[in-house]
């Protein structure tokens, strides 16, 4: 099922080719390595007309799915293994979904050095062809990165930069979830959406003992150069990634996401009537979470709508997004095998200040779960201007729950449908935390529930008898409305005691 959703990914960005700095191939005794190296190279590729990455051999892109999958990497042969670093890593094959190669170097003493294609580094099985053509300007298609992250000695796989400019990292004790990406360029654009591929990668060789991993990228697209630096710290509770990027737009970027995360929603309780499954829910993330510029705490429970729907939470200077699974049980699931409780969380601090913009929600219908329909970023007010350059920083935390940004109750759980069967009226549920914010006695709280287009009603307060938070119920009649905006909040002494709920209604 992770393959099929990483193949998705590819599926997605088409057959567009990718783009090298000229001159790819490296002297084996390598060349001096600096980040103000980097930097020059990826202002000669923007500089430079975009040229089309060539594709690997046929007999690659012709593998059968379960060929690809039957090349595998034999760990005991990872680069650095036995070595006194804090890091392992090892490659993927190209071929299949993945039809443009990547150059890899590693970085050792100062020195970087290509890494040529080495086929005996894979164990194949029997239904792999032997015929494979070779060259060592082949390349890989992504970097596996591995470190001591559970005990002492044992090296484990805990981030991927596989596809386009997608990777992933998994925090300790959790599988792998929702994804992140270098950059989106025309998300949700009726011209098409362009995919930034992440096209050379420098992975540096820590230090005895160190607790940072380092790896680069050079990003290429028609419309875009970007160059990208990694700091990993895998060791922690949550998985940390601090982001460093520079961006020289070919072309100016109107639509353009900053720090863009993806996943997937399928059903939950707030549309679960339309999905014949055993299972009570299905998803990588239930909702989006954003600390505003104003401090306001925001929380968006995430949709699977019947048709394309965008929306932008226009702010300045945003404090931190992300998107959260903050179903943890079991039960929330059943599922043995997916283990969607176990999905990570991530957020997003900027740097910087960002200006003005929105934080952006994409969400697309689909009726499957192996396809990512959710997709999220900052979005600029000002188109980033052809020509021009660009420098954003932000810090990523990949973890099970998101710390608490601001002294607020947050939402569970929300629940959607009608409260009687013969009853047109929807009813809305919204589960809220214990919190020291909340005052003993319930029933002084103030409920705020508003929509522009929507009759509702008063609401009323209980406590869950779980989970020891206040329930917010209230409920509304459609009628003829499609598409209406509900904001909802419990206040206690004229102050906001919860997150601000806010949920976007369709027909």
């Amino acid at each position: 099922m992770e393959g099929d959703k990483m193949i998705r990914r590819e599926v997605l960005k088409g057959l567009g080719a990718l783009a090298l700095w000229p001159g790819t191939v490296q002297a084996a005794e390598g060349v001096a390595f600096s980040e103000t190296m980097l930097d020059a190279l990826a202002r000669d590729v923007a500089a430079r007309p975009y040229a089309k990455r060539p594709l690997v051999p046929q007999r690659w892109r012709e593998l059968t799915y379960d060929q690809y999958r039957a090349i595998r990497y034999d760990t005991s042969r990872a680069f650095w293994a036995g070595s006194d670093t804090t890091l392992e890593f090892d490659l993927f094959p190209p071929g299949l979904y993945f039809p443009h190669s990547v150059e890899v170097n590693m970085v050792e003493d100062g020195m970087a050095r290509r890494v040529p294609f080495d086929l005996s580094l894979y164990e194949k099985h029997e239904i792999v062809p032997t015929d494979l053509p070779i060259d060592d300007r082949l390349g890989y298609s992504g970097v596996r990165l591995r470190a001591e992250i559970a005990k002492p000695g044992f090296f484990q796989e805990y981030a991927v930069f596989q596809g386009a400019s997608y990777f992933r990292v998994i925090p300790r004790h959790l599988v792998y979830g929702l994804s992140a990406r270098g950059l989106a360029v025309n998300t949700a654009a009726p011209e098409g959406e362009e995919f930034p591929d992440f096209t050379r990668f420098w992975v540096e060789k820590p230090a005895p003992g160190a607790r940072l991993h380092r790896i680069h990228a050079l990003m290429e697209s028609p419309s875009v150069t970007g160059m990208y630096h990694f700091t990993l710290d895998p060791y922690g509770d949550s998985a940390d990634v601090d982001v460093r990027c520079t961006l020289w737009p070919r072309a100016d970027l109107a639509n353009v996401g900053i720090a863009p995360l993806t996943s997937m929603f399928y059903f939950d309780a707030k549309n679960r009537d339309r999905f014949n499954d055993f299972r009570p829910a299905v998803h990588d993330s239930d909702g989006l979470t954003i600390l505003n510029g104003n401090g306001e705490m925001l929380w968006r429970p995430l949709g699977n709508p019947r048709h394309l729907q965008v929306s932008s939470f226009v702010d300045s200077n945003p404090q931190g997004f992300g998107l959260a699974q903050r179903s943890r049980r079991y039960s929330d699931f059943h599922d043995l095998e997916a283990k969607y409780h176990l999905r990570p969380g991530l957020w997003i601090t900027p740097g910087e200040n960002w200006g003005r913009g929105a934080v952006t929600l994409v969400e697309i219908p689909t009726d499957k779960e192996i396809f990512d329909n959710i997709v999220a970023y900052w979005r600029p007010r000002e188109p980033l201007a052809a020509g021009s350059e660009h420098a954003f920083t932000y810090r990523m935390d990949w973890t099970g729950e998101i710390v608490e940004k601001k002294p607020v109750a947050r939402v569970l759980q929300t629940r959607i449908g009608r409260g009687f069967p013969h009853n047109k009226r929807q009813l809305v549920t919204i589960d809220f935390a214990r919190h020291d914010a909340l005052p003993e006695d319930y029933d002084d709280l103030v409920i705020y529930v508003n929509s522009a287009r929507l009759d509702t009603s008063q609401g009323l307060i209980q406590r869950n008898p779980e989970t020891g938070g206040p329930r917010l119920a209230f409920s509304f009649d459609p009628g003829d409305v499609q598409v209406a905006e509900i904001r909802a909040q419990l206040f206690h002494e004229g102050r906001g005691v919860t997150e601000v709920w806010l949920y976007r209604w369709t027909a």
